[in-house]
């Protein structure tokens, strides 16, 4: 009735997918050590399920039949993997601030270094950063209110979207193109 359709981990924490019956379940975690039981479910027609089934709407029985002590064992066993995820990003965000802050060093606020800064932040904040800015102003060895300054000059210069009441944004195709030069030229 119930099989471990999958487990998906990256830098925002790892998914088990399980199917029962018509239903795909989908159990998320956020990333560290499993302590409980996940912190988000999302309950959709399976691929391919009977559409009168699907039509009925999910129902208690549905509910009842969450094999949840199965989904939280997975999610123990799967956690390493999550942290080893984990630890490459926060690697790969702390070399990526620290060519932000080279970059602030040498070249001053240039569109490298706003498109670098922009992609450290949206990182930080998209990974779940408490503080990104705080985070970032330790990295690259400036006050929080300089890399807020910067980040205002970002958004304003086009190379990172503003989310209302969120921290991160998007990286625009500026901000991209920048970043794919660089690449190139540092290849």
């Amino acid at each position: 009735m119930w099989y471990v359709g999958g487990m998906k981990a990256d830098e925002s924490g790892f998914e088990i997918t399980q199917q029962q019956g018509a239903w795909m379940i989908r159990m998320w975690w956020p990333p560290g050590p499993v302590s409980g039981g996940p912190q988000r479910i999302t309950i959709e027609g399976a691929e391919g399920a009977p559409a009168r089934d699907v039509a009925r709407g999910i129902s208690t029985t549905v509910l009842r039949r969450l094999d949840l002590p199965s989904a939280v064992k997975t999610a123990a066993e799967t956690a390493p993997k999550g942290q080893e995820v984990m630890h490459e990003l926060t690697e790969a965000m702390q070399q990526a601030g620290d060519t932000a802050g080279a970059l602030l060093e040498s070249e001053g606020v240039s569109d490298a270094y706003l498109a670098v800064l922009a992609a450290v932040y949206k990182t930080a904040a998209d990974a779940g950063e408490a503080a990104p800015v705080q985070w970032l102003a330790r990295r690259i060895n400036r006050s929080p209110e300089t890399v807020k300054g910067h980040l205002k000059q970002a958004r304003r210069d086009g190379f990172l979207t503003t989310i209302a009441g969120k921290a991160g944004g998007e990286l625009t195709d500026k901000a991209e193109a920048v970043l794919a030069a660089r690449t190139n030229k540092d290849s």
